[in-house]
C-alpha cells in the first residue's frame, strides 16, 4: 500500500470515529424521548417498580415495568438480548442469571457478551432456615446431625437452576453430608414445605424471616458477608467456619450489548439517583435487599466476579440444570 493510500485510510477511519462519537453524543442528547420498558424475569418486580417511578418522574416518560418469568427468567433476558441497544429495552438482571449461563449452557446465555451492564441496584443474602423440629440450632450442629444421619435431610430450593438450588449442592460437597434436594415452584412453595416439616432446610431470602421471628422457623446461618440486622445473633457461614458456603444474589440493570456508552452513562446515573432515595432504600431492606449503587464499570467487573464464582460451583458440585 502507498503512503498516500495510507494516509487515506487513516483519514478516513479517523473521521468515522469522530461521526461516531458525535452520534453518540446526539442519542444522548435526545435520549429518552419515549417510555423505557425495563422487564423483570425470575422474581418479584418490587425493585423494578420502586427505582422506576422514581426515574419516571425525573425524565419526564414512564418506566413500564413488564414482567416474563417463564422458564426461570430465560425468556426475559432473550426478549432484552434481541432488543434494539437504544436504552428503551432494559433487563432486572439478578444473580440467577449468572447461575443460569452456568448451570445451562445449551441456552447461550452470557451476561458477559450479550449485554451492557448500566448499574447494580442492590445485593441480597440468603439465610438457611430449618423447621424448628431439627434438632440444631447452628450451622456445625446441622453439619454434624448431617453426617450422623446422612440422607434424612431435605433440603428445598426455589427450583432446579436457581440461587437455593445451588446452596444446597453446595452444602453436600463444601461440607461433606448427604442431604436430598427438592425443588418447588418458587419461595412460597418451599417455605410451605419448610414450616409443614416436609423438608427441614432451605436457603431462603429476608421476607421468610417473619416466620423466625414468630417462632414458626430457625435461622442456621446467613450466606452474606455480613449479619442481617434482622437476626443479628445468627452467624454468617464464615463466622461458622464454613467460607466455601458463602454466597449472595443481586438485583442489577443491563441494557443489550452494543447500546451506546453514553446512554448507559445517562441512565446510570438516573438509576443511581432513584436507588439514593430513603423511601426506595426502605422498600428494598424491608424485601431483604441491600442498596448497593455501582455503575457501569464497576458492576462489569463485579458481574464477572460472580459468573467466575458461580461457574466453579456449578463445576464442584455437578450441579444440572435437569
Amino acid at each position: 500500500m502507498s503512503l498516500c493510500n495510507v494516509k487515506s485510510l487513516v483519514i478516513r477511519l479517523f473521521c468515522a470515529f469522530v461521526i461516531s462519537l458525535c452520534a453518540g453524543s446526539v442519542v444522548a442528547q435526545d435520549f429518552p424521548s419515549k417510555p423505557i420498558r425495563l422487564i423483570v424475569g425470575p422474581g418479584p418486580d418490587t425493585t423494578a417498580r420502586a427505582v422506576g417511578a422514581k426515574i419516571s418522574a425525573s425524565i419526564g416518560h414512564q418506566v413500564v415495568v413488564e414482567q416474563l418469568p417463564g422458564a426461570g427468567g430465560v425468556i426475559a433476558a432473550q426478549t432484552v438480548a434481541k432488543a434494539a441497544p437504544d436504552g428503551y429495552t432494559l433487563l432486572l438482571s439478578t444473580g440467577s442469571y449468572s447461575i443460569l449461563q452456568a448451570i445451562n449452557p445449551q441456552l447461550k446465555l452470557s451476561l458477559l457478551k450479550d449485554y451492557q451492564p448500566v448499574a447494580q441496584l442492590a445485593s441480597l443474602s440468603f439465610v438457611l432456615l430449618a423447621n424448628p423440629g431439627l434438632p440444631a440450632n447452628t450451622l456445625p450442629e446441622l453439619i454434624k446431625y448431617a453426617k450422623d444421619n446422612p440422607g434424612k435431610i431435605n433440603c428445598a430450593s426455589t427450583g432446579v437452576g436457581t440461587t437455593a438450588h445451588l446452596g444446597c449442592e453446595m452444602l453436600k460437597v463444601y461440607a461433606g453430608v448427604n442431604i436430598v434436594h427438592v425443588p418447588y415452584n418458587g419461595n412460597p412453595a418451599a417455605v410451605v414445605a419448610l414450616l409443614a416439616g416436609q423438608v427441614q432446610i432451605f436457603f431462603s431470602t429476608g421476607p421468610a424471616l417473619v416466620n423466625v421471628s414468630a417462632g414458626k422457623l430457625k435461622a442456621l446461618a446467613v450466606t452474606g458477608p455480613t449479619r442481617m440486622k434482622a437476626i443479628p445473633s445468627v452467624q454468617t457461614v464464615v463466622e461458622a467456619g464454613f467460607p466455601d458456603l458463602g454466597f449472595i444474589s443481586w438485583n442489577g440493570i443491563h441494557a443489550p450489548a452494543g447500546t451506546p456508552k453514553a446512554v448507559v452513562d445517562k441512565l446510570g446515573v438516573e438509576f443511581a439517583k432513584a436507588i439514593a432515595f430513603p423511601d426506595v432504600q426502605n422498600t428494598l431492606i424491608t424485601q431483604g435487599f441491600d442498596p448497593e449503587s455501582r455503575n457501569a464499570e464497576q458492576f462489569s467487573v463485579f458481574v464477572k466476579a460472580d459468573v467466575e464464582r458461580w461457574a466453579k460451583s456449578v463445576k464442584d458440585t455437578g450441579a444440572k440444570a435437569e
